[in-house]
């Protein structure tokens, strides 16, 4: 059995992790960086992500004529999160620390580590109820330039200076079946060694055992990410009692071994779980035609003007309209007694109002420019890969008239006939509140409203016109999936990451930061997620911890 020696053990290089090492390395402290995963899964989960990240009154946001303050973004998170129970309190002192953070010098550390973002701030969970409930009041959203692998680009480089000089000591394909005790404390990791594995990044990859390995540390963090992967622990966690059973069928939005097995491992060994029956997972999930991981689902951005129907056939009321309230929406879905939902749009909407979520997705962000970025974003047509899944994906349904659409969404949800007819008022209906500039239709009014902001003129909503008129066609009819994403509970942790036990009591020598820490103390966000707080929260927690341990 390997044995090794270091100041702080980190289990889990994704974002958390590698800001961690980094902060912990600069400090003169020796670092053990470990992963179950190959070197080519450098940098986790954020890797596929958009890149966006929360942040407050930065020059971006005034470009666009946006009026931003932290005492803005501090009613809207606590407005959103909804603490309501004892053990919110670390939750909520992490939360209001992230927020002074995001308000205040988080651009300015970022931008010196090589971050940039694109001009037009993106306008997330937008929350259409009352001003104090939840939603983002403005744009917060920051595309970084290079999406996910432009944020974890600062913090693997630092990583791989600190791996030449020897202060970190990478170890992939290691995965830790658990943490060592000493008197209470935990003073390391054991575990297996896994044999090599070359798949592409996100793939599944063997479980061969070749060798064990035990780590002593003074300090051991926990960073491994949240539950996503799991569809099993997902359900055995779902808030019934809040929004009703567990989806029978759910796509992933995440690798499969995002399996929340170290959340376990951590409790096992003293650490204190709460909130685990908080989730964020989304609503107008695809099935991926071209996966990398089992049951690979892919989520869309959509502006605000597709027609969002539940499975019977039902237009949806606000505040379930596209881009607005995702919990309620996964509510309002789930109390039909079915797991899928539908859009019905048409060509003008998709080409200017579809987005997909992650890196692969978006190869103008990612590797390109702004000329990259002009020519797919206000080119003629939609994206080459929203139009890919257009064509291939098994959730689409293309047709020049609404009847013969409606024919398709039956093939693809028989069990669940929709009723031509009926949709059809109910598209008529919207189309009518068209002819006026005045509507009482709240989505109408919503995009209305949408458009006086630059940003959403130019590049996320199109321009009002009715979905029967043959000009904007064709219609377009898109089968919406459950996608699991994200873990907004976790291992119980004070500001610093310093993880707490059942009985209130710190742990010693155990940290958490990332999604296995609920992004930050046990929970963060609360019940609702206001979007780039993922990243954001990484970073934050990470740094953090990688600054105590």
């Amino acid at each position: 059995m390997a044995e090794r020696k270091a100041d702080l053990l980190v289990i889990g290089a994704g974002l958390a992790g590698l800001v961690a090492a980094d902060a912990a390395a600069a400090r003169g402290k020796s670092v053990i960086l470990l992963d179950q995963e190959g070197p080519q899964s450098l940098g986790g989960q954020a890797f596929w992500s958009l890149g966006g990240l929360f942040m407050v009154d930065t020059p971006e946001q005034r470009r666009m004529g946006i009026r931003d303050s932290a005492e803005l973004a501090h009613d809207d998170w606590m407005g959103s999160a909804g603490f309501d129970r004892p053990e919110d309190r670390n939750p909520r002192a992490v939360a209001e620390a992230y927020l002074d953070w995001a308000a205040g010098e988080m651009r300015g550390w970022l931008h010196g580590r090589g971050m940039r973002w694109f001009p037009v701030v993106g306008w997330a969970e937008r929350g259409g109820s009352l001003a104090g409930g939840h939603g983002n009041s403005v744009p917060r959203f920051h595309i970084t330039w290079g999406t996910g692998p432009g944020v974890i680009r600062p913090f693997v480089e630092a990583v791989e200076a600190h791996i030449k000089a020897g202060r970190i000591t990478y170890l992939p394909r290691h995965r830790v079946t658990g943490l060592s005790r000493t008197g209470g404390a935990v003073t390391g990791a054991t575990g297996d060694v896994l044999a090599d594995d070359e798949a592409r990044r996100g793939a599944s990859t063997n479980r061969d055992v070749t060798g064990r390995f035990d780590i002593a540390a003074d300090a051991t963090l926990v960073s491994s990410g949240g539950i996503g992967g799991s569809l099993d622990l997902v359900r055995q966690n779902w808030p019934s009692d809040d929004l009703g059973p567990a989806p029978a069928r759910m796509v992933a939005g995440v690798p499969d071994f995002v399996d929340g097995a170290m959340i376990g491992i951590a409790r096992d060994a003293g650490a204190g779980i709460i909130n685990a029956d908080r989730m964020w997972h989304y609503t107008e999930g695809l099935q991926n035609w071209d996966p990398i991981w089992p049951n690979h689902g892919i989520r869309i951005l959509p502006g605000p003007s597709s027609l969002w129907f539940d499975a019977l056939g039902v237009r949806m009321e606000a505040p379930c309209l596209p881009g607005f309230d995702t919990r309620a929406t996964l509510r309002r879905i789930l109390a039909t007694g079915h797991d899928h939902s539908w859009f019905i749009l048409t060509q003008k909407i998709i080409e200017k109002e579809f987005a997909l979520s992650g890196s692969e997705q978006n190869p103008d962000l990612t590797d390109g420019g702004w000329a990259d970025v002009l020519k797919a974003r206000l080119g003629k047509g939609a994206t080459p890969q929203v139009e890919a899944f257009k064509r291939e994906g098994a959730d689409f349904v293309v047709s020049d008239s609404l009847e013969d659409l409606v024919a398709g969404m039956n093939r693809l949800e028989p069990d669940t006939p929709l009723d031509p007819a009926a949709i059809r008022a109910q598209v008529e209906a919207r189309d009518a509140q068209m002819t006026n500039p005045f509507a009482k239709d709240a989505q109408v009014i919503a995009l209305r409203g949408a458009r006086t902001y630059r940003g959403d003129r130019l590049i996320r909503t199109a321009k009002p016109h009715r979905i029967l008129d043959p000009a904007a066609g064709p219609l377009i009819a898109v089968r919406l999936n459950i996608l699991t994403r994200k873990t907004l509970g976790g291992l119980h942790t004070d500001v610093d990451g310093q993880v707490i036990g059942p009985d209130g009591n710190a742990v010693p020598g155990l940290l958490a930061a990332g999604e296995a820490a609920g992004f930050g103390g046990g929970g963060y966000h609360g019940y609702n997620a206001l979007e780039g707080t993922f990243l954001g929260g990484c970073i934050f927690s990470g740094l953090r911890a990688g600054q105590t341990g």
